[in-house]
């Protein structure tokens, strides 16, 4: 499950995650997807008269829409991609009926094969390593968390750091609230430079350590998925355990992780649990299903997971996921799940398939989701290095439903309000989200996040959002804020 592009607020716009694999389609021949959420498959060997001009590349994409997309009502009768200067600003132009209607806000995009492949299989990406947000108003540009193995944590920059200079050197610093001022959120992005190998950038810098001046260089990186330092822990809150994870991101590299964590809770003897997604625009479909086997040990092989739903005519690829309890497995009592804006796609589809169960034991921590309640499957022109993530099913739980558009914060039970705090570290009991959800396990009093501003207007009480560019690679589609 998947999305486009366009700024992504903590608390309530988010960049959105691929979900599901899909088939492959060479010379505008598709064959159907594979299950969903499996890798991707290879394409069949391209037609000798395929080509990759733009136009033939847009009549492909047309196509595999007409015959693929989940609302094929929506699409226009007829439109001419002549006038189109990219093959993405045909899809979406194609898709614009949809997304006024807010049922594809740029979820459906041309990607690289190569590109996504990388990410899906090891997280790999290249960048300086850090997520960023930005206060618009303040023009102020601050780390929401920094992964490891990558070269900004190795210069001292973490989470609560401020970029206050960009520069390509000491000598030509800029000001950050100077670029925002003249440029906007987009002069920051672009200031911060292209997403390759060797792209260095000077920064002025503060944090807990005083301010200095630093040069980064971009390099490739496997971000992981579960962070080593704060991805999991068992936390003591007054004699009681309580299980906190994180995932930043549902790629299958999360797995190993995922269960070694609800191995250790199982073996600690934990039943209520911390679900951390605040920042995780979605992923595969499987490490979604697997997340809900590790907090279903006590659900049957006979209770429903998720319902996975085409259009009519694709109906025969529908599906309907069971839990699988595994050896790993634990039967919370309550779980604690920490949303805001940036959580989208796959984190809603785990949020949303323990609705039916756990009912007001399951709460949503934090600000409302994002609302995406559909995926993409992948259809491929290998020889173009093409990916048409194209919206093509819906996903409901046990109970159908699954119209959450707007966010789950009026689909839940319970909910709490709660602020994102960047002076502590993630998991940290004392930080604020977290904080409200230790207090939600122990039954104390909370606010209801309000749903009366839609998710993609509400913002947090810090007016934060997470710097996104137009035209996100893939890392930054899956890992919003990436840079």
């Amino acid at each position: 499950m998947k999305p486009g592009r366009f700024g992504a607020a903590l608390s309530a716009v988010a960049l959105l995650s691929a979900c599901g694999g899909g088939g492959g389609g060479g010379g505008g021949s598709t064959p159907s997807p594979t299950p969903i959420g499996s890798a991707p498959t290879p394409s069949p060997s391209p037609a000798p008269t395929a080509t990759c001009s733009l136009r033939a590349r847009q009549d492909w994409v047309a196509g595999q829409m007409r015959e693929w997309y989940l609302f094929p009502e929506a699409l226009p009768a007829s439109l001419d991609p002549a006038p189109f200067a990219s093959v993405q600003d045909y899809i979406d132009a194609l898709t614009a009926t949809a997304r006024s209607q807010r049922r594809d806000r740029f979820f459906t995009y041309l990607t690289s094969i190569k590109e996504e492949n990388a990410f899906y299989q090891s997280g790999s990406s290249a960048g300086f390593g850090i997520r960023l947000s930005y206060d618009s108003a303040g023009r102020r540009l601050i780390v929401t968390e920094a992964f490891e193995k990558a070269p900004a944590l190795g210069a001292g920059i973490d989470r609560g750091t401020e970029i206050l200079a960009i520069g390509t050197s000491e000598g030509n610093l800029r000001n950050v609230s100077d670029i925002f001022a003249a440029e906007g959120a987009q002069g920051v992005q672009a200031a911060l430079g292209p997403s390759t190998v060797g792209t260095s950038r000077t920064l002025r810098i503060s944090n807990a350590a005083g301010t200095r001046v630093v040069t980064v260089t971009k390099t490739e990186f496997e971000i992981d998925p579960v962070s080593t330092r704060y991805g999991t822990r068992i936390i003591d809150d007054g004699g009681k355990r309580v299980g906190y994870v994180n995932l930043r991101t549902f790629i299958s590299t999360a797995n190993p992780a995922l269960r070694q964590a609800f191995a250790d809770f199982k073996a600690q003897g934990v039943t209520e649990v911390i679900v951390d997604f605040r920042y995780n625009g979605g992923g595969l479909v499987s490490v979604a299903e697997l997340m809900g086997d590790l907090m279903g040990g006590n659900r049957t092989t006979s209770e429903v997971f998720s319902h996975t739903t085409f259009r009519a005519e694709k109906a025969s690829n529908n599906t309907t996921r069971n839990f699988r309890p595994q050896s790993e497995s634990i039967a919370p009592a309550k779980i604690a799940f920490i949303g805001t804006g940036g959580s989208a796609s796959a984190s809603e589809l785990v949020i949303n398939s323990f609705i039916p169960y756990l009912r007001a034991n399951a709460a949503l921590i934090g600000t409302n989701t994002y609302g995406k309640p559909v995926g993409q499957i992948a259809l491929d022109r290998e020889q173009c290095d093409d990916r048409l993530r194209v919206v093509a099913f819906r996903t409901e739980n046990a109970s159908r439903q699954g119209d959450y558009y707007d966010g789950l914060a009026s689909k839940v039970e319970a909910s709490c309000q709660a602020g994102d705090d960047l002076t502590r570290q993630l998991g940290d009991p004392q930080e604020g989200s977290t904080r409200q959800a230790l207090d939600f396990l122990a039954g104390r009093s909370c606010t209801r996040i309000s749903t009366g501003i839609s998710a993609q207007s509400a913002r947090d009480t810090e007016r934060r959002d997470l710097l996104s560019p137009d035209r996100p690679n893939t890392a930054q589609r899956e890992v919003p804020g990436f840079f």
